[in-house]
């Protein structure tokens, strides 16, 4: 799990970028750090969530992974290169479990359809709109799934 947890961190952090103050993402959800989702509530005003340090960010970022990557393993049994369960864990970072777990992506990946990483170029979009930040992740999500069949 430490390979993965490390590989899936390295992919994610230059995506999030790292934002000690609080900061609405695309969608409106307050964030901070390197992508804590701080509330469910778009839009909430930001006062209420003091700066952080560095190291703080970096705790956040290991728990919100930790999970993610748990997610994935119980929802991606089939899946075991490293380079796949952490392409797919920074999508479950990004996107959430139940995203994945209700996806082709997932089903494909489990099933060791070789299309399986074109469908990481179908999670592009937030509140309807395509993100270029989005497809370049989802890009390199897709290089490093493929890097993990070979």
């Amino acid at each position: 799990m430490d390979e993965i947890l490390k590989l899936a961190s390295e992919v994610a952090k230059p995506f999030e970028g790292l934002i000690l103050t609080a900061y609405h993402d695309p969608v409106g959800y307050p964030t901070q750090g390197y992508g804590r989702l701080l509330s469910r509530t778009p839009w909430e005003p930001l006062d209420k969530w003091p700066p952080i340090d560095e190291h703080t960010a970096e705790e956040w970022l290991q728990q919100d992974m930790t999970k993610a990557v748990r997610s994935t393993l119980r929802l991606c049994p089939n899946v075991e290169s490293p380079y796949q369960l952490a392409a797919l864990a920074d999508f479950t970072f990004n996107c959430g479990a139940g995203n994945l777990e209700i996806s082709t992506l997932r089903r494909k990946a489990n099933r060791g359809d070789p299309t399986a990483s074109d469908e990481f170029l179908r999670w592009v979009f937030a509140r309807g709109v395509k993100l270029p930040g989005l497809v370049k992740r989802r890009k390199a999500e897709k290089v490093m799934y493929d890097n993990g069949s070979n």
